[in-house]
């Protein structure tokens, strides 16, 4: 390949790599660009992309427009448990499938893999209708225990325990650690990475989570975030995108701050883990 061809190429990759660049930013720009505009601002054609003054408080005007700390931590209450809850039923699953031999290991895992496939809107009624009959629905718990168990996070957790050597849980084993000190002690901070993912992913897919609580919840006091954003449309008007963008841009913030702390994690996942 010549130089000039090169140089072709080169220029031809940066402008597809500009091109998408813009592509996936553009919508955030858009939403943060709206929920700083003035209604007149947002009904102008062709759009406004720079708001003549920034109207900060829009924020304050979603946040008044329903209980949003109600909604807020009860999103956070119930994306922080899924994730505990998960990991005290995932690691142990993992470790089980990835370094034990045992009868029905392979019928097992393949009903993990089957439970991976099958969508949440398939089970949703007989899980709806069990939970009320428990009495649930007007408590956090419908949003919480269908979700405590994570078939693709025992699958990925148990590639990544796959590729720890065996030396190293014999040699554990022969200063008398118990099983127990193996996978908390040893096992899981050896894959760091593999969790951070499998945390950021569940974060995302639960706190974004807006089908689920729309069945599972009847009442203001156990919504989450996404179904309080959803009600602005009702509360402040289809029009006043401005508010709705703003409420957005809080819905938003902290899937950005979580995915800057583990970025890093996720890289040495996909890489060192054998997914590629």
């Amino acid at each position: 390949m010549t130089f000039e061809s090169r140089h072709i190429w080169s220029v031809l990759s940066n402008l597809l790599k500009a091109l998408l660049l813009i592509i996936f930013v553009f919508p955030f720009f858009w939403m943060i660009s709206t929920s700083l505009q003035t209604i007149q601002e947002t009904l102008t054609f062709p759009p406004t992309l720079i708001p003549a003054s920034p109207q900060w408080n829009n924020f304050a005007t979603a946040m008044r427009s329903g209980p949003f700390l109600t909604y807020a931590q009860n999103s956070i209450v119930v994306t922080l448990s899924i994730i505990v809850l998960q990991f005290a039923v995932m690691i142990p699953a993992a470790y089980a499938f990835a370094k034990y031999h045992f009868a029905g290991k392979k019928i097992l895992f393949g009903m993990v893999l089957l439970a991976f496939m099958i969508p949440g809107q398939v089970t949703f009624i007989p899980v709806y209708l069990m939970l009320a009959d428990w009495g649930l629905i007007k408590t956090l718990w419908p949003q919480i225990i269908p979700f405590m168990s994570n078939a693709f996070g025992i699958f990925l957790l148990r590639q990544y325990f796959m590729q720890i050597p065996e030396e190293i849980i014999e040699a554990a084993k022969l200063d008398n650690a118990s099983e127990f000190k193996i996978i908390w002690k040893i096992m899981t901070p050896m894959s760091m990475p593999a969790l951070a993912t499998i945390a950021l992913f569940s974060f995302v897919s639960h706190w974004n989570d807006y089908f689920w609580p729309l069945v599972m919840t009847d009442s203001n006091p156990v919504r989450p975030l996404t179904l309080g954003i959803a009600m602005l449309r009702e509360t402040e008007g289809i029009s006043n995108w401005h508010i709705i963008m703003a409420g957005n841009v809080a819905l938003v913030i902290p899937i950005l701050f979580v995915y800057l702390i583990c970025s890093k994690q996720i890289v040495k996942a996909f890489v060192y883990s054998g997914i590629k």
